[in-house]
């Protein structure tokens, strides 16, 4: 037991060095940089939603696919949202294309947000209403979350009736009780509720203690590499195993450690990562110059989709 308390005690003073040392210098190439250039609260709520629901592929294609998307609406995207058209809006994104999702997708993306700021005022609001004040972490709230928006009227842009069930716009909306770790959901989760670092902290409802890793292919590879989790398949188990897991070193922000891990497997550091699992920690090493060219992580495993 004592032995388990210090591997822990030294598992957490390398994160905390790494943590510190991952700051907003680092942010490019991320989503969340889309999300930081805007001023007001609404707009990056807005924007955060959309850069999240985007970004999966590579990370070049995915600031591309972003910055295609926001320019349908304007410097004003809170604005542009509540006033859109859905079929307005299809044609203004009528050459979109992000791997499996085209321009009707994001369009009704827009409309469904549109709703959620009439329905509730903020997407914050339309989130918590489906919060489960005792629950442990947000995974109830997801589920509720995916399941409203999806309810949500698509006005007509995938035809009469309800939404289809291969409506690509479902794709921005897994769920936990799929199975599906909802990366991207805990990603915009991350940016809106965390309050340091990188992140933005707009949401004062949910505590950051209750918030589940993103859990993308490098956070999935790391963890299997140094020992995070007990779990060989990506997806909502793996999430809550190594969300655990860090909830130990840091019970009040468990997911803090997420950007870190993510730049570390995306610029492929390996000093760092062995330091998390061997000795002494490694210092971290590179600042923005230097790493911006460092060649990136390349997973020779299978693909892993974590949506």
């Amino acid at each position: 037991m004592r032995a388990e308390r210090h591997g822990e005690a030294a598992l957490r003073r390398r994160l905390d060095a790494l943590y510190r040392h991952y700051d907003h210098r680092f942010v490019d190439p991320d989503p969340l940089q889309f999300v930081r250039a805007q001023r007001g609260p609404a707009d990056r709520e807005v924007v955060g939603l959309v850069a999240a629901a985007l970004a999966y592929g590579n990370v070049q294609q995915i600031k591309r696919s972003i910055g295609a998307a926001l320019a349908a609406l304007g410097p004003r995207p809170a604005r542009a949202v509540r006033r859109l058209q859905p079929r307005e809006a299809r044609r203004a994104l009528a050459a979109f294309k992000h791997r499996f999702n085209d321009g009707r997708d994001v369009a009704c993306l827009f409309f469904f947000i549109r709703q959620m700021l009439e329905q509730s005022g903020s997407v914050e609001a339309f989130f918590c209403a489906g919060l489960d004040a005792g629950a442990e972490h947000i995974g109830g709230a997801l589920a509720a979350f995916s399941e409203r928006a999806l309810a949500l009227d698509h006005g007509g842009l995938y035809g009469r009736g309800r939404l289809p069930a291969d409506a690509g716009v479902r794709f921005f909306f897994p769920s936990p009780h799929d199975g599906s770790a909802c990366k991207r959901l805990n990603l915009y989760l991350r940016w809106m509720v965390r309050r340091e670092g990188v992140d933005l902290g707009l949401w004062r409802t949910i505590a950051p203690a209750r918030l589940v890793i993103p859990l993308d292919a490098h956070v999935f590879t790391i963890a299997r590499r140094v020992g995070l989790t007990r779990y060989r398949s990506p997806g909502w188990r793996m999430a809550l195993d190594i969300t655990e897991r860090l909830r130990r070193l840091d019970p009040h922000d468990p997911v803090k450690y997420d950007f870190a891990l993510h730049r570390m497997g995306l610029w492929k550091k390996d000093d760092e990562i062995r330091s998390l699992r061997e000795g002494p920690a490694a210092q971290p090493s590179g600042g923005p110059a230097t790493i911006a060219s460092g060649a990136p992580l390349r997973n020779k495993r299978r693909a892993v989709s974590l949506s």
